[in-house]
């Protein structure tokens, strides 16, 4: 079977804690992005359990609207530790469709100033009829998850 998740890990000069915030933090988010595609968070509330959803405008080129908006359900919530959401949009009739794609990021605690942070795309779960769009995956080069985590780093420094 292929595999259908890929993964990145970086050495960050900040403490579980701070990397954490950071990422919990949807105003961040655009600033993280290795794409350039997250634009705007529409919540700016913190994340803070499993289950809380969060919208955020994003542009892509090759998106038939080039402007869109995202939802986001958090799914993987481990304080200091681990951090994951599904991304899906919001149908006409107000429900979300999840596309079966899901971001986590998983921090391991090196010292008190440093953090090991593992950044995983899966795609492991996107129905057929998402796949018979034409859509690759993962949507992005390989560069993307490293260039997260730098600008990750960077803000949680």
């Amino acid at each position: 079977m292929p595999r259908e998740n890929v993964s990145a890990t970086l050495s960050v000069a900040a403490p579980a804690a701070k990397v954490f915030a950071v990422l919990a933090d949807p105003t961040t988010h655009p600033t993280i992005d290795g794409t350039g595609w997250v634009q705007e968070p529409v919540d700016r509330a913190p994340l803070t359990a499993v289950g809380q959803t969060f919208r955020v405008d994003m542009h892509h080129a090759a998106h038939p609207d080039g402007d869109y908006r995202v939802v986001n359900e958090v799914r993987a919530f481990t304080a200091n530790r681990t951090i994951g959401w599904a991304t899906g949009y919001e149908k006409d009739d107000g429900e979300v469709e999840f596309g079966g794609w899901t971001w986590r990021y998983d921090l391991a605690p090196t010292s008190r100033t440093g953090t090991d942070v593992t950044l995983t795309y899966d795609w492991s779960a996107v129905p057929q009829h998402v796949r018979d769009r034409g859509i690759t995956f993962p949507p992005f080069g390989p560069d993307h998850l490293i260039n997260s985590l730098r600008h990750l780093a960077g803000i949680a420094a």
